[in-house]
This record gives structure tokens, sequence and C-alpha cells, in this order.
């Protein structure tokens, strides 16, 4: 007798967690170098399909399944989400970050590199807070204390995740942009200027890839 098997296949990064995410980009990192391999990862942690199943799948569901999972997995731009809900209680972004309380900065400055690794959920804790006050289209949220709670940030989505990388790096290259203005205006270019801001990137460009 025909076994049915039904097959739920994301197109979505919004049915993704950070969590899953994480565990799935780390088994990608170990088969790197072997593309069926690679996939076999994503059909485990993406569609809950063990090896087993694909050597069982024909060609044709196999093939059908590979493209509609690269195809949404090109897909990670998406918008700053000011706010979100996590366990029923909102949390708001950093409403302004030139006024961002010291604190967080200086914790901020310990991450090498803004990119969506197994701390990015402790940067998430720093600029999404709990909300206090709405009024219009301004809102304040809790005060930075130095408290990180990180665990929470795993269950968030991956479109929330990559549209608050997203800003930073439209921030980056907004500022990169404006740096090189400035200094043609004033005609004051140094020579290693590519140099100057493509090392000041490194914090945010690694995580476009």
């Amino acid at each position: 007798m025909k076994q049915e098997l039904t097959i739920t296949v994301p197109t979505k990064w919004s049915a993704v967690s950070l969590e899953k995410y994480l565990k799935m980009r780390k088994d990608m990192e170990t088969y790197k170098d072997n593309d069926e391999a690679v996939y076999a990862v994503l059909f485990y942690h993406l569609c809950n399909v063990d090896a087993p199943t694909i050597n069982k799948l024909d060609i044709e569901t196999y093939t059908a399944i590979q493209n509609d999972l690269s195809k949404f997995m090109q897909n990670t731009e998406y918008p700053l989400q000011q706010f979100i809900k996590i366990d029923g209680k909102e949390y708001g972004f950093e409403p302004n970050l030139s006024q961002m309380a010291y604190g967080a900065y200086v914790d901020l400055g310990k991450y090498e590199n803004l990119t969506i690794d197994d701390k990015w959920c402790e940067v998430m804790s720093i600029l999404y807070r709990p909300v206090t006050k709405k009024i219009g289209l301004s809102y304040q949220i809790e005060t930075y204390n130095g408290v990180i709670n990180p665990e929470i940030f795993l269950n968030v989505d991956m479109e929330v995740h990559f549209g608050a990388l997203g800003f930073f790096i439209s921030l980056l290259q907004d500022c990169q942009k404006g740096i090189l203005k400035y200094l043609r205006e004033t005609g004051e270019i140094p020579t290693n200027i590519l140099t100057i801001l493509e090392k000041n990137g490194n914090l945010t460009l690694p995580s476009i890839h």
C-alpha cells in the first residue's frame, strides 16, 4: 500500500524562529562543501523531513521543494518592526539611537560583528525593551538597566531579526554616503577613504551574506 506523506514547506521567514535558523546555519556550515548535504539540512530544519524520507521522494517532488526553499530563502529584506509581541508583552525598538543610554552603547560596542549569530539575541535584548507609554506615533520603552534577557528572542521569527539587521545595514550605507558627500564638499578626501569606510563597515557588512 502506498503511503501518503504531507510535507509543509515554509514560504516566508516568519515561519522560522531564530533558534531554528541558528541550528540550521550551524549544520549548513558543517556541510558547506557538499551541496546535497546542505539541502538535506534545509529539508530537515525547515520541512521536518529527515534523510531516509528524502531518499523516498520522487525526483519531481524533491526538485519542487528544493526550488521553493531556494526561492523564499533568497528574500531577507524586511522592514524594521518597531513593535513586536513576546509572550503577550509588547516590546519596542529603541526609539532614538542618538539618545540611547550610555550603558546600551557600551554594551553594544562589546560585539565585534553585528550579524545574526549566537550573540545576536543579546543585541536584540538591548534594542528591544518593553513599551511603557504610547502617545500618537511616539512611544517610550523601559530605561536600559544593563540586564540582558536574550533567551526570549530565540523564539521570535526571522522577519523581525532580518528587519532589525537590515536597519543597521541601511544606516551604515547612509552614513558612508554622508561622509563621502561631506568630504567631497570640503575637498578633504583621504587617499585611503575607501579602505577606511570598508574597515568601519566590517561591523555589519559580513551579515549581508
